[in-house]
């Protein structure tokens, strides 16, 4: 069964730091959205966007033709799916669930395929772009899934990103969002590291990070993390450190899954494992700089 979207009800489940300003894109465009966050904060925020509020994600989805979910991570999003309590059973015929969240791809296929069998169809479309980004509407957006459910929903997704691609198979957008996720804080671990060594040497960090960027070292953390949260050690970019890390798990994981060698994800992820015990849940994700200055060397240096 198809769905009509310009007349669905659409449930979002999830109005944190990034779907508070997404939601409200969906409202301020004029689509019929109830959303729901057990944080009274978020739904107050999302209140005073003019969205409507459920009092839980079940009434939020009842009867709803899509469902968005962005959450923390791939359990919360079975749970709320297709969990005890989970909303799957309350949605209309033929409804559409999108996966926005970080989620890993091995147990975003599998939820696909319960989720079929209550005639829901699952594409998972994680975000990648900061909440600066997401209040634009100009996310780069990864969709993986029914390349049919995928089409009913591009509307909807072309109204929160500028960068929208098809890649593949349900689980293969949220492969692509741990990896880029992968390549991201690796980027940055190396900018950290090459701007301590510099200035210990007596070069200047701000114009280290000049050089960077019209040269070959240039990346996203070079050019939009060192200056404003690293050299001015706000550490304040808005992603945290238990995300960023918990993707470098899932990529790291995916490479086991696939019986792919990679020693240099394998030693990213673990080092930014100890960096989220030391500085703890709530530190940002470019705090990781503050990590590497009392990171004590191998073992024998």
């Amino acid at each position: 069964m198809s769905i009509d979207l310009s007349s669905a009800r659409i449930a979002f489940l999830g109005l944190g730091k990034m779907g508070l300003p997404m939601a409200s894109r969906l409202v301020a465009a004029g689509w019929n959205v109830a959303g729901f966050d057990p944080s009274p904060a978020a739904a107050d925020a999302f209140a005073a966007a003019g969205g409507a509020v459920a009092a839980s994600a079940r009434q939020a989805a009842e009867g709803a033709g899509v469902v968005v979910t962005m959450l923390p991570n791939g359990e919360a999003v079975r749970a709320v799916l297709a969990g005890p309590d989970g909303v799957a059973g309350g949605l209309a015929p033929g409804a559409i669930a999108i996966d926005m969240s970080s989620s890993a791809p091995v147990g975003t296929r599998d939820l696909a395929h319960d989720l079929a069998r209550a005639g829901i169809r699952l594409i998972d479309a994680p975000v990648s772009g900061g909440v600066k980004r997401a209040v634009d509407g100009t996310l780069a957006i990864m969709v993986g899934g029914d390349a049919d459910a995928a089409a009913a929903v591009r509307p909807l997704l072309e109204c929160l990103g500028s960068a929208i691609f098809e890649t593949g198979p349900i689980g293969s957008g949220h492969a692509m969002k741990a990896l880029n996720n992968y390549v991201s804080a690796a980027g940055l671990t190396a900018a950290c590291e090459a701007l301590r060594i510099g200035a210990s040497f007596g070069l200047d960090p701000g114009l280290m990070t000049d050089i960077l960027n019209v040269s070959t070292g240039r990346n996203n953390s070079t050019e939009v993390k060192l200056k404003p949260y690293v050299i001015a050690k706000t550490y304040a970019s808005g992603f945290s450190m238990a995300l960023m890390a918990k993707d470098l798990r899932t990529a790291d994981d995916l490479a086991r899954h696939e019986g792919v060698p990679a020693p240099l994800s394998r030693a990213v992820a673990a080092l930014w494992q100890d960096a989220l015990a030391d500085l703890g849940e709530g530190a940002d994700h470019t705090a990781i700089d503050l990590f590497l200055a009392v990171r004590p060397g191998p073992a024998g240096e």
